[in-house]
């Protein structure tokens, strides 16, 4: 039993994650156009017609831009919440969209691998985290959440690869060109994780289990891959988890290819590519 993880891209122009274990292939939304999609997954040697199933975290743009044409041209099932395919619908040429409905609290199955969808506080109509389940072996994936919450630390505790958001420098959102309304949201309880928030996440969810962290959503212009690697770094090493390794995921380029078996080994496949 296994899962393999590849973030094919992650910020606000776009998040879309590749997830799969030897029988079933997954993609935790598709913030990305499809075509971009397919080339992405081309790269990890994965055409889209083989894809089980999209699962939908919520129904920002970044989030849900390449569903209607992947499961137009491809045919790929996509499940989502009511709140979610609502929202979903609402924009512009959305409304042809079909979705297996989930409810969130409630796990499903897509092929061989479990699929667990928690509540997250968001801005958005029914935002969920997932956590994926092959065997002994678990994922968890969270990019777009204002706040931990005692659920969201349930979830991620015991997997061995977390996808986390690690938004934003404190000081730098003070501190950019951005209207005032803006950045409270993004610090509200339903915005966005800043850097040291998700340190403190991943630092209270971690058991031994935990092997690789994929930093996720950076923003821009209020954080950099240096500053967010440095501030989580610093936190896990004070709290004795110097030994997980942290990855930045981008929007421009896919991560590196990860396999992880049972609950507690991980080891890299490729970077950027499949195993053998």
């Amino acid at each position: 039993m296994s899962l393999e993880v590849c973030v094919l891209a992650s910020g606000s122009s776009g998040n879309c994650t590749y997830i799969a274990s030897e029988k079933t292939r997954i993609l935790i939304d598709a913030g990305l156009s499809a075509k971009q999609v397919a080339v992405r997954l081309e790269q990890i040697g994965v055409v889209p017609e083989s894809i089980n199933g999209i699962c939908v975290s919520h129904e920002h743009g970044d989030h849900v831009a390449g569903i209607r044409v992947l499961q137009k041209r491809h045919g790929i099932p996509v499940y989502a919440n009511a709140g979610t395919l609502n929202g979903i619908r609402r924009q512009p040429k959305s409304h042809e969209i079909t979705a297996r409905i989930f409810q969130t609290g409630a796990p499903f199955q897509i092929g061989d691998i479990t699929v667990e969808p928690f509540s997250v506080p968001h801005d958005a109509y029914e935002p969920v985290g997932f956590r994926l389940i092959n065997g002994e072996c678990r994922v968890g994936i969270v990019t777009d959440l204002g706040m931990p919450t005692a659920l969201v630390r349930d979830k991620l505790r015991g997997c061995s690869a977390i996808i986390i958001e690690s938004n934003h420098d404190e000081d730098l959102l003070r501190e950019a060109l951005r209207p005032w309304p803006l950045k409270q949201r993004i610090r509200s309880r339903q915005g966005h994780l800043s850097n040291i928030d998700a340190a403190r996440l991943i630092a209270e969810s971690a058991t031994e289990a935990l092997q690789h962290v994929f930093l996720a959503h950076l923003s821009s212009d209020c954080n950099t891959p240096d500053i967010a690697l440095r501030t989580i770094a610093s936190q896990l090493r004070l709290d004795g988890l110097g030994h997980i390794n942290l990855e930045i995921s981008k929007t421009s380029e896919i991560s590196s290819v990860w396999k992880y078996a049972c609950a507690i080994n991980a080891y890299r496949v490729a970077e950027g590519g499949c195993p053998p």
